[in-house]
């Protein structure tokens, strides 16, 4: 028995990112009670992007302004938003969905998980201090500003190997550095990179510091064969070394595949009736703010759809 608040919804937004916010705009416009939550400030990792230049509408615009442009329009809807809570338990197995936090219970018919997902750190000196200013977890972000510069790729998946052959539409050169003897990437994409002139490839080497003064300037390396360390003057680090799911609440109650992301299907739908996934969170091809918006507004129109199907339910 819990003497704690209780709100009930129709639809709780677990995430305010942009997978969170599309949701909640196509939720509140299909006449849901929606509520939004997240853990953080809202605006997830976009807000730390120092530019973006790919999402249609914006040629170049800071991550932060385009997030408070999608909570700008979110709020025209008058969406209940919950940010900077601490979640304690979340249930998503039941008909009613629960998630407590430390002062409210929030009770819901469905649920949109959009906690996104976080790139895996090197954990070396230099890496956090030049985040943004050189250091980089998206090629496909922050590619073309490494105009005729010099990059380093840190990893040997096929994520690695796909962003550096991108990286060299720009970059003068790229570093392929890996710590294995051989790369861990898919054949048919290791020969494009083997093909490409702009790669050099350092394998049996990890990274050991990033240098610079206001951006990044220098990799500091060490070679696992020799134990003999080197330098390379660099202008950018992007760290492949993978990603994970932010589904530390909820591990377990719905199915994940083996790196932990959330399995859906075209409607964004879970395992568990009533729980969709949108965004980085998911298993998806890509994780970019136009495809985890565009995953907000299916899990929401989702939502929307089964609620139609439920008798009305007392709680």
């Amino acid at each position: 028995m819990t003497n704690k608040q209780e709100l009930f919804f129709d639809v709780i937004i677990l995430g305010a990112g942009p997978a969170g916010f599309s949701a909640a705009i196509y939720a509140a416009r299909g006449n849901l009670n929606t509520a939004l939550l997240d853990i953080n400030m809202f605006g997830g990792q976009p807000s730390n992007y120092l530019e973006i230049e790919n999402y249609p509408g914006f040629p170049l615009i800071e991550g932060f302004e385009l997030m408070e442009k999608f909570e700008e329009h979110a709020d025209k809807f008058n969406i209940n938003k919950f940010p900077m809570i601490n979640i304690q338990k979340i249930n998503l197995t039941n008909e009613i969905k629960e998630i407590e936090t430390d002062e409210i219970l929030f009770k819901s018919k469905t649920v949109i998980i959009a906690t996104g997902a976080q790139a895996k750190k090197l954990g070396i000196p230099g890496e956090d201090i030049f985040k943004s200013r050189g250091v980089s977890y998206c090629a496909v972000c922050d590619g073309a500003f490494y105009k005729d510069k010099i990059t380093a790729v840190i990893g040997g998946g096929n994520s690695a190997i796909e962003e550096a052959i991108y990286l060299t539409k720009f970059a003068k050169k790229v570093y392929i550095i890996h710590r294995r003897d051989e790369l861990r990437a898919d054949k048919i994409i290791q020969q494009r990179a083997f093909s490409n002139d702009k790669i050099e490839f350092i394998l049996s080497a990890v990274p050991l510091e990033i240098q610079g003064t206001n951006t990044v300037e220098k990799l500091i390396i060490k070679d696992l064969k020799t134990q003999q360390n080197q330098e390379l003057k660099v202008d950018g680090v992007f760290p492949y070394i993978g990603f994970s799911p932010n589904v530390d609440s909820f591990n377990g109650q719905i199915k994940q595949n083996p790196q932990g992301f959330i399995e859906t299907d075209i409607y964004m739908q879970t395992s568990v009736s009533g729980v969709y996934a949108a965004g980085d969170v998911r298993d998806t091809p890509l994780r970019q703010v136009i495809t985890a918006a565009a995953d907000g507004a299916v899990a929401a129109n989702s939502a929307v759809k089964y609620i139609e199907t439920l008798s009305p339910v007392k709680v």
